[in-house]
């Protein structure tokens, strides 16, 4: 077997004395990211308003051996959003991964849409991960360093009766790209996952005839796990990632939209 070079045993992705922030951890794809966050040596502010889920997520983080506190901000709130992140900072230490997860859906198509069905799904999807990293982003500078990691979707390429999420996670994009130029001078990077159909319990309610017609639009001809998602976050989140930004990564099994 051919020795592995120098450079090749380096590539461990630890983030051991790293403290981050997960919003919307209370299950699903934010709960896969905060496991294995921890278990790549981080500690995690696990941020959910559902205070049942957070507090599970974060038991969860501890059980497996990890360093995890809950916490129940509503991020569309600038001034929960301030107290939550200097609160991390007292428990954990100063924040260096954020992950702007957190994420609502309420479809409809544009005749039938509310007001508030549009206000609520940009209110949280967008301008709570904007809150989000107005936050955090000073002390990152003054330490001239830092990892922001945004979840859009697939859907920000467009899907039928979506258009206030589709908005959103377009919005997430938009904010990764010229955040990207904003902060690089900084020594902070950051970067988006557009996830394609995971394995969740939203989808998981999808009937066995939707589920099947959505596989066939997939080239990899299966459905998306968390810990797909979470792979993603822990390489963006680690030193291998330094010389990567403003990128928008499909974990989508190789379709395009959704």
């Amino acid at each position: 077997m051919a020795r592995a070079s120098a450079w090749e045993s380096k590539m461990t992705f630890l983030l051991n004395g790293k403290s981050a922030i997960v919003t919307g951890a209370g299950g699903g794809i934010g709960r896969g990211i905060a496991l294995a966050l921890a278990k790549a040596g981080a500690s995690v502010l696990v941020n959910d308003i559902d205070q049942e889920e957070a507090a599970r997520t974060a038991c969860m983080v501890r059980q497996a051996g990890g360093k995890a506190e809950e916490n129940f901000a509503d991020i569309t709130d600038a001034e929960q959003v301030g107290i939550m992140v200097s609160e991390a900072a007292e428990r954990l230490g100063m924040i260096d991964i954020l992950v702007n997860n957190a994420g609502i859906i309420q479809d409809s198509l544009i005749q039938k849409m509310r007001d508030e069905a549009w206000d609520d799904v940009l209110r949280l999807n967008l301008t709570g991960a904007f809150y989000c990293t107005r936050a955090v982003v000073p002390s990152m500078i003054t330490r001239n360093c830092g990892r922001i990691i945004n979840i859009s979707s697939m859907s920000y390429l467009g899907n039928v009766g979506q258009v206030n999420y589709c908005a959103s996670k377009a919005g997430i994009v938009g904010m990764t790209r010229a955040l990207g130029l904003e902060l690089a001078p900084k020594g902070i990077t950051v970067n988006c996952i557009a996830p394609g159909l995971i394995n969740t319990p939203k989808t998981q309610e999808f009937s066995a005839e939707i589920r099947e017609r959505l596989l066939k639009r997939i080239p990899l001809r299966a459905i998306g796990e968390p810990r797909d998602i979470a792979a993603a976050v822990v390489f963006f989140a680690s030193d291998e990632a330094r010389y990567i930004t403003r990128q928008v990564l499909h974990v989508s099994g190789g379709v395009e939209g959704m």
